[in-house]
């Protein structure tokens, strides 16, 4: 018999019963039932019922034994009573009569309970994530995660997908988010970046005739948390293929995302091709370019039926060139004042000045701002609603910019309240036609919008013949349940264009061959039309876990603070190896004199 286990606890079964067999794993929990003790062994694959007679030789032992040992058991398999056999459990209908224990690693007390849930600070839980990550629900994260992985590999291999590796050290890019910079030893002053992206890699392996590229790539950015969003490093499935269109690249991905969610969840998931909504359009009904397609509100402009009316607040603000936004939502005449007291509240919370509304109860309207609105008006506004009795609608008016930006959440937040959103289905769109270049607020310029490495939809005769701002280029976000798994782009391949499209922006030819040499050089000596995309690995993997923060999909994840408080990472290093690196610790003012005051 093995040292260790001829099953793991996930395996036996009735089928099993009389046989002889050594199981181990971790003891999670233990139950005295009259002197005979059970106890629930676990390990990676499932928990086995163990049970110890008073008369075993070991019994007395059990009074140091603690949850969370590590155990090795040598017992006969036996067929649980009907009574006492357990659905929950895939080894249910056996327990183990224990005759021979090892211990092969004791535990001390454990700082929180692993085999039942309970309220755990963060910092607790990933100071000690190893403990964490014994869970049953974390773990099954991570191994979906691996499960996940495995899938992408296999399908995009069978579509002639190949993986590549890039490289981890290479130069810091000027565009993005932050890099983490790594200081070379050989090459004193100088330093590498951890990449934020593949992106210019990938494209060089097109130019190289590479022709199907993906690989899960880990990425590296200086940038805050968010539920959805890890600090420091995070993985995307990196993908480019040479030769295609943007609709070759979407039905790729359709395809890809389709099975991974019909395999890895229960949920009802959209049937490819995936609604494809403008980015203009996005806006304007949803305030946002990653709409959550589950919640059934929209935005309508009603900016002309509140121009001519007496309601001096929004004629003022339509007169000096904004907007008025209006959102239509059923069955709230009989909502409680407070229900329109707290969505003002929220409005104000999201930058508005305030939410106003209307509602209409047995053929009438009520609102405090109905009187400013003759018949007319009103009768106007509940066609643009599709207003029905009982129904209501909220208005909001700003700058254009912001009335979309504010509606977006309340649109968001109604959802919510109004319990609009079904929870149990998947609902994926595209976001296309971006628009190239945009202006600056601050300074009134010309500038990118979104990835100035995109092509014009126009090529180079949009580029001369056409207003910037009325420039689209091909770039394409893929949005699931209002979150953004990825954005992508047909490259912009060609060196005038290129030239063109920075100039556009206010970057000169030298900058451009000084930021971005590499790939100008390589342009200018044959390169394909290509393009690509990355969905983000964890976000994946956060929806399908239908966990509402990333770090629950992410074995070692930072802390909001990007600190990895297991390894207690980032840490001081010694003078010795600073010297090696030419370097010299500046601190700010501020901390220098807290670390005095330590």
């Amino acid at each position: 018999m093995h040292k260790y286990r001829s099953h793991n606890c996930g395996e036996l079964r009735k089928e099993n019963e009389g046989n002889i067999v050594k199981i181990s794993g971790w003891i999670n929990t233990v139950r005295d039932h009259g002197g005979v003790i059970f106890i629930d062994l676990r390990d990676h694959y499932g928990i086995t019922q163990v049970v110890i007679d008073p008369q075993q030789d070991f019994y007395q032992e059990l009074d140091r034994w603690r949850v969370e040992t590590v155990v090795c058991f040598v017992g006969k398999v036996v067929a649980r009573a009907d009574e006492a056999i357990n659905p929950k459990l895939k080894t249910g209908e056996i327990e183990v009569a224990a005759s021979e224990m090892e211990i092969l690693g004791e535990a001390d007390v454990i700082p929180f309970q692993v085999s039942k849930e309970e309220q755990t600070p963060e910092s607790m839980r990933l100071e000690y994530r190893f403990l964490d990550l014994r869970k049953q629900k974390i773990h099954q994260n991570i191994v979906l995660r691996s499960n996940v992985i495995a899938e992408i590999r296999k399908v995009l291999t069978g579509m002639d997908f190949q993986e590549y590796q890039t490289p981890i050290l290479t130069a810091s890019s000027p565009e993005g988010a932050r890099d983490y910079l790594v200081p070379s030893r050989l090459h004193p002053g100088q330093f590498y970046a951890l990449p934020q992206a593949p992106q210019q890699f990938k494209q060089l392996l097109m130019v190289a005739g590479f022709d199907k590229y993906f690989q899960i790539a880990p990425c590296f950015r200086d940038e805050d948390a968010r539920a959805d969003r890890s600090p420091g490093e995070f993985y995307q499935l990196d993908m480019e293929m040479s030769f295609i269109t943007q609709d070759d690249i979407f039905a790729v991905l359709e395809e890809l995302l389709t099975g991974l969610f019909n395999k890895f969840s229960d949920k009802k998931i959209d049937s490819a091709p995936f609604v494809r909504i403008p980015y203009l359009e996005g806006m304007e009904l949803y305030g946002s370019d990653k709409p959550d397609l589950r919640n059934p509100l929209q935005m309508v402009d009603a900016s002309d039926i509140f121009l001519n009316s007496k309601f001096n607040a929004f004629a003022g603000v339509v007169k000096k060139g904004g907007t008025v936004r209006g959102i239509a939502a059923k069955n709230i005449a009989d909502k409680s004042r407070k229900f329109f007291d707290d969505m003002i509240g929220f409005a104000q919370s999201v930058g508005s000045k305030g939410l106003a509304y209307i509602v209409w109860k047995d053929g009438k309207p009520k609102s405090p701002i109905a009187k400013f609105l003759s018949d007319e008006q009103l009768d106007q506004l509940k066609e643009l609603g599709n207003i029905e009795d009982g129904d209501g609608m909220f208005f909001i008016a700003d700058k254009k910019k912001n009335a979309l930006n504010i509606g977006g959440c309340v649109i968001s937040e109604l959802g919510e309240r109004l319990e609009l959103i079904d929870k149990d289905v998947f609902k994926f769109c595209w976001i296309v036609d971006f628009p190239m270049f945009e202006k600056d607020e601050e300074t009134g310029n010309v500038i990118f919008s979104h990835n100035p490495f995109s092509m014009p939809q126009g090529g180079m005769d949009d580029l001369q013949n056409k207003s910037p701002l009325d420039i689209l280029a091909y770039q394409y976000d893929i949005v699931c349940n209002g979150i953004e798994l990825s954005s992508g782009a047909i490259r912009n391949h060609q060196p005038d264009v290129m030239y063109k499209a920075f100039d556009i922006a206010g970057y000169s030819k030298e900058d451009v061959d000084k930021d971005f040499g590499g790939m100008i050089k390589a342009f200018k000596l044959g390169a394909p039309p290509h393009g690509g995309i990355a969905p983000g690995v964890d976000r994946i993997v956060m929806l399908l876990a239908d966990e509402p923060n990333i770090r629950e999909v992410i074995a070692f994840p930072f802390n909001q603070q990007a600190q990895d408080l297991m390894m207690q990472a980032p840490a001081n290093v010694s003078n010795a190896q600073l010297k090696e690196l030419h370097l010299q610790v500046v601190m700010p003012k501020k901390k220098e004199k807290e670390e005095e005051k330590k």
